[in-house]
């Protein structure tokens, strides 16, 4: 099995990038601590601050990874390309957040990619992204 993840602008920098909101653990901690939990998956990796680079990512992997874990950051709220993206591949995607972005400022209240994902997971931490995981996992069982 192999999970794509794809994180979009500014994940680059969490563990210091507002520590009360994203936490203080660095993605690359955690990414180990996920890699270490499902030894028999094969978890990869990518990140961008570039909204093109993140559509071409998707575009490659999207056609024959068993899930994409997706947090597009900002792009979330405002990238109609990322949704066509999306949509247009057949690996299923989840939509993640490591806020809860209910909570939050008003325009991050509203996706416009969540329509194209098979869910939202939101505001659980860095633990969003096992979550998100699990998901995969669960759905490949039942199919």
């Amino acid at each position: 099995m192999r999970i794509q993840i794809i994180n979009g602008p500014n994940l680059n920098l969490l563990g210091i990038r507002e520590p009360e909101i994203y936490g203080k653990r660095t993605w690359e901690d955690y990414l180990k601590v996920l890699r270490n939990r499902y030894p028999q998956i094969r978890i990869d990796y990518f990140q961008s601050n570039l909204e093109g680079e993140i559509i071409n990512k998707i575009q490659e992997v999207g056609f024959d990874r068993d899930g994409i874990v997706l947090n597009a950051g900002a792009y979330t709220h405002t990238s109609v390309a990322i949704l066509d993206a999306i949509r247009s591949v057949t690996t299923p995607t989840i939509e993640v957040h490591i806020s809860n972005v209910q909570q939050r400022e008003e325009f991050r209240r509203y996706s416009m990619i969540s329509s194209g994902c098979m869910g939202v997971i939101s505001g659980f931490g860095l633990d969003s992204y096992r979550l998100a995981v699990e998901a995969i996992l669960t759905n490949n069982r039942t199919e």
